[in-house]
C-alpha cells in the first residue's frame, strides 16, 4: 500500500478515490492535486512510481492542511466557540445539532441512542356510587 502524508491508501482503487483516505482531500481537492501533479485520476493507485508518491505527498503537504494538523484546527475552532459561549459552542457543548437542524424528530447521530421518558397517563377515576 502506497503511503501518503502517513496514511496508507488502497492499492487496487484509482489515485482519485484512494486520495480521499487522508482526512481533509475530498473530490475536489483530489482532482486539483492530481492536476497539478500532472498525473491521469484513472491511474491506480499500485501503479504509481516512487517519484510520483513523492511529488503528490509534497504537494499535499504544502498546499493544504491534512491530517492530524486539521484535526487540531477544528477541534481548536470548537473549544473557541465553547468558551466564548456563542450559540453554537452551547450546541457543541450539549450534543446537539449545530447547524439548525430539528431536534423534535431525526438527529440520533448527536444525541444517541433514544432514552424513553414514562408520560403522564390520562387519570380516570371511577366512582362506584
Amino acid at each position: 500500500m502506497p503511503r501518503i502524508v502517513g496514511v496508507d491508501i488502497p492499492n487496487d482503487k484509482q489515485i482519485r478515490i484512494s486520495l480521499r483516505y487522508i482526512y481533509g482531500v475530498g473530490p475536489a481537492v483530489a482532482e486539483q492535486v492530481l492536476k497539478e501533479a500532472n498525473l491521469d485520476p484513472q491511474t491506480k493507485a499500485k501503479d504509481l512510481t516512487e517519484d510520483e508518491l513523492s511529488r503528490l505527498a509534497e504537494l499535499i503537504q504544502r498546499n493544504y492542511q491534512v491530517e492530524g494538523e486539521l484535526r487540531r484546527m477544528v477541534q481548536s475552532n470548537i473549544t473557541r466557540l465553547r468558551d466564548i459561549g456563542c450559540y453554537r459552542g452551547l450546541r457543541h457543548r450539549r450534543g446537539l445539532p449545530v447547524r439548525g437542524q430539528r431536534t423534535r424528530t431525526n438527529a440520533r447521530t448527536r444525541k444517541g441512542p433514544k432514552k424513553t421518558v414514562a408520560g403522564k397517563k390520562g387519570v380516570k377515576e371511577m366512582h362506584r356510587g
